[in-house]
């Protein structure tokens, strides 16, 4: 079936509470949408959100990587030489890992409604529902504490707290208030995003272990390219360290692997390009006993839908950070993933399971 036609929209969703990083600070949720649509009217959809601090990708490279490279390269090639379509997509430009994801999600799923399966099942089923935890910004310990108690009481009970603002006192500081208002109602695994060097990682992880905080994990302590701090986090604590930022390609899970720098990885198909790249990077974690989480980055319903579909589809991951979607204020689609709370289920449509995007929205409900 062939490729006809590709459309993109930019969207902007306010979130309901600025959602704060040692990299961030964003109160307004923005991507580019894409649809991809076959010679019989069949469409698949994809997101690109611009994240410039982790992918480097603004809204306008995301625009011009879909229509001045990806548009020529795809239209008018059968959808049937997906593999084909996959590699001369990752040839055809370096980086630009949102925009090539954003069209290999729409590519999976045209493939997957072509199949009429779910993606998660055309992809391998392994799970039909996941949990997702809920991510606490960092803000003031007494803030922290308190949104963390609310999310709680929302029936959340995996939290991801963000530190890496402040000094490493702050960042205990920020964690005991957490715990003295929630208690043990909930699993806590912590998010520096890069925020501390590997000698203050390890001090601040020792002294939450001698607290007994009971930290679940800590995800990406120090920078990005610094192996060999985060080898040494891995080296010098007890609780499990996630690779995130340092992890975009297999390749660099091949390094992560070899040096043993991390317990653990974060995928996310904005860093990898999309689902096929994450595939590889699974496999090869899972080949050496690599446990992986998905997440995301501030997405909306389509991104997040796509990266539950992979995540769901593989045995090998097994922590799940997929709650961006309810953290709009406004609904950008129709269909896809549906919460129950902490609790993700998946429609019973073939692909993603979305039926309508942006402003095309209101005419569907």
């Amino acid at each position: 079936m062939k490729i006809t036609a590709i459309y993109t929209e930019k969207v902007a969703v306010p979130l309901k509470k600025p959602f704060k990083t040692a990299l961030r600070t964003v109160n307004i949720a923005e991507s580019i949408y894409i649809t991809i649509e076959l010679e019989n009217g069949r469409r698949g959809f994809g997101e690109a959100p611009p994240t410039l601090v982790i992918t480097g990708d603004s809204l306008a490279s995301i625009d011009f990587a879909i229509h001045g490279v990806f548009k020529p390269l795809l239209v008018g090639r059968h959808l049937e030489e997906f593999e084909d379509i996959f590699v001369q997509l990752h040839k055809a430009i370096v980086r630009n890992t949102s925009a090539k994801a954003a069209v290999d999600m729409a590519i999976y799923d045209l493939l997957a409604q072509q199949a009429n399966l779910p993606l998660f099942q055309y992809l391998g089923g392994a799970k039909s529902e996941l949990k997702t935890d809920y991510t606490v910004s960092v803000n003031a310990a007494s803030e922290m504490a308190a949104d963390a108690q609310q999310y709680v009481q929302d029936g959340f009970d995996l939290l991801k707290i963000k530190v890496g603002i402040g000094t490493i006192e702050e960042d205990i500081a920020r964690i005991v208030a957490i715990r003295q208002a929630i208690g043990h109602q909930a699993t806590i695994r912590l998010d520096a995003n890069q925020g501390w060097s590997a000698k203050d990682a390890v001090y601040a992880i020792r002294r939450m272990e001698d607290l007994e905080l009971k930290i679940e994990l800590v995800e990406q302590p120090v920078l990005a390219h610094d192996l060999e701090g985060l080898k040494y986090v891995t080296d010098n604590t007890l609780t499990p360290i996630m690779a995130d930022e340092s992890v975009f390609s297999a390749h660099d899970a091949q390094r992560v692997i070899e040096m043993r720098a991390a317990d653990l990885i974060n995928i996310k198909l904005m860093k990898a390009g999309g689902i096929h790249e994450a595939l590889k990077i699974n496999a090869l974690a899972k080949t050496h006993n690599m446990k992986c989480m998905t997440g995301s980055m501030i997405e909306t319903k389509i991104g997040i839908t796509a990266a539950a579909h992979f995540a769901a589809s593989q045995s090998n991951i097994h922590y799940y950070d997929f709650d961006a979607a309810l953290m709009m204020k406004e609904e950008t689609t129709v269909g896809g993933i549906q919460y129950d709370g902490s609790r993700i289920r998946f429609a019973k449509e073939s692909g993603l399971g979305i039926l309508a995007i942006g402003r095309k929205i209101h005419e569907n409900i």
